[in-house]
């Protein structure tokens, strides 16, 4: 068994403001992916200019904050934040949902490509790749905070989370650090690196995600306050379904139309 290290969920203080790690691990992948889509533009610019990449980071933040906590209140929480609105502002203790944060990007990018003047899918072609970067870097944040642990396990891999329970548990955040941050990223980034058709890399991406989430849900426990759902399943797997659904049928209507952004 591994031993959880009891990290401190205040990483420094400014004058009396604590700065959460949660919050850091944010900062991070958004900064992580701004590099990233810097150096695409240099070595592979798709149309893209430096300038733009801005805007492009700045739609993508705001929309996957806003999103991820109100899709997280929605989908998880809803009848807790019905009954205290303002617990919608308390984003350093962690709730904040992928699903609800990719429809928050989803919606910044029509509103980015009609003032960019460029296809939807071909901003978020150029996004997608650089989007486990975030996703990584919530999930370790979510494992500092001890938060979203897994279900109780025998593994050697097993840790006693401080708010988990006395049994240990699946270390479901990493699990999901190294799928959905780390193999999700290398995939997209080698596949990206190539002209390919427009839609393709977005439904790879979708795709890709909606397996290794429904993947780790079979190690994480569900949230409490919702538990299993049909024949077993989880929340993060039903909303995930849809997304390899989508991801097919833009792989396919991407290589039938075969039109390629270089």
């Amino acid at each position: 068994m591994l031993t959880y290290p009891n990290f401190d969920p205040v990483a420094f203080h400014v004058f009396s403001w604590p700065v959460y790690w949660y919050g850091l691990m944010y900062l991070v992948g958004f900064m992580l992916g701004w590099a990233v889509l810097a150096l695409r533009t240099r070595y592979s610019p798709r149309g893209f200019t430096q300038d733009q990449i801005s805007d492009i980071v700045f739609y993508t933040a705001m929309g996957a904050i806003i999103g991820g906590r109100l899709g997280y209140m929605l989908f998880y929480d809803w009848h807790v934040w019905f009954s205290n609105p303002l617990l919608i502002f308390q984003t350093w203790k962690g709730g904040m949902s992928f699903h609800g944060g990719l429809l928050g990007v989803v919606v910044a990018m029509v509103f980015l490509a009609r003032k960019t003047h460029k296809p939807f899918l071909v901003l978020t072609d150029f996004i997608s790749p650089v989007v486990p970067l975030g996703l990584g870097a919530g999930r370790i944040g979510n494992f500092i905070n001890g938060e979203l642990w897994g279900r109780v396990t025998d593994s050697p891999l097993g840790m006693v989370f401080p708010n988990g329970g006395p049994l240990p548990r699946h270390p479901s955040q990493l699990y999901e650090f190294t799928m959905e941050g780390v193999i999700l990223f290398l995939i997209l980034f080698l596949f990206s690196w190539k002209p390919r058709p427009v839609g393709a890399v977005s439904g790879l991406f979708a795709l890709l995600y909606g397996i290794f989430r429904c993947i780790a849900e079979f190690f994480r426990e569900p949230d409490v306050q919702i538990g299993y759902l049909f024949g077993g399943m989880t929340e993060g797997q039903l909303l995930s379904l849809p997304l390899i659904l989508v991801g097919i049928i833009l792989l396919i209507f991407a290589y039938k139309r075969g039109r390629v952004v270089v």
